[in-house]
C-alpha cells in the first residue's frame, strides 16, 4: 500500500504545523523546507483548511497554524480524507471490476483484512503521537527554533 503524494504533503504540513505549535507558518516556508512546489502545497493547505485541520490568517503578517491540538487530529481520518482510492485490487470496485476470477478468488478477502489492519493502525494515532515519537524531528525541520 502506498499513500499518494497528496496525503503524505497533507500529512508533512501537519507535522510542521504541530512543531510550530502557536507560531504561524507560511506556505512558501513549507514549501522550501520539504523542498516540494508551493503551488501543490497550496491547493493542500486549502483544503486543509476547508476541513477544519489549519486555521489561515491572511495579510502581511499572516500565516498558517493548527485549528486543532495535536491529540485531536487522527491520522486515519486524514488518510480516509485525503486519499483517493483506498481500493487495493480492482476487484474492490464492483462497478469497474473486470476481474475473471473475482468471487471465486480469495484474495480479495485477504486484501480487505490487510487494508482494514492498517487503517486501523492509523486510527489509534493522532498528530500528537507522531510528534511525540520523532524526537530528532523539531531540530531536523526547525532547526534551532
Amino acid at each position: 500500500m502506498r499513500l499518494t503524494t497528496y496525503t503524505d504533503y497533507a500529512l508533512r504540513v501537519l507535522i510542521y504545523l504541530g512543531l510550530k505549535g502557536d507560531k504561524l507558518a507560511t506556505i512558501r516556508e513549507i514549501a522550501e523546507r520539504f523542498q516540494i512546489s508551493k503551488n501543490h502545497l497550496m491547493k493542500i493547505v486549502h483544503n486543509l483548511g476547508k476541513d477544519g485541520y489549519i486555521e489561515t490568517i491572511r495579510g502581511r503578517h499572516g500565516g498558517l497554524r493548527l485549528a486543532r491540538p495535536p491529540k485531536a487530529i487522527n491520522i486515519g481520518e486524514i488518510t480516509r480524507r485525503y486519499e483517493e482510492d483506498l481500493r487495493i485490487v480492482e476487484c474492490f470496485d464492483r462497478k469497474s471490476n473486470t476481474c475473471l476470477i473475482a468471487g471465486s478468488c480469495g484474495l480479495a478477502s485477504h486484501l480487505d483484512e490487510a487494508l482494514k489492519a492498517f487503517l486501523s493502525v492509523l486510527d489509534a494515532k493522532t498528530l500528537a503521537d507522531i510528534l511525540k515519537g520523532s524526537p530528532g524531528l523539531r531540530q531536523q525541520l526547525l532547526g534551532a527554533n
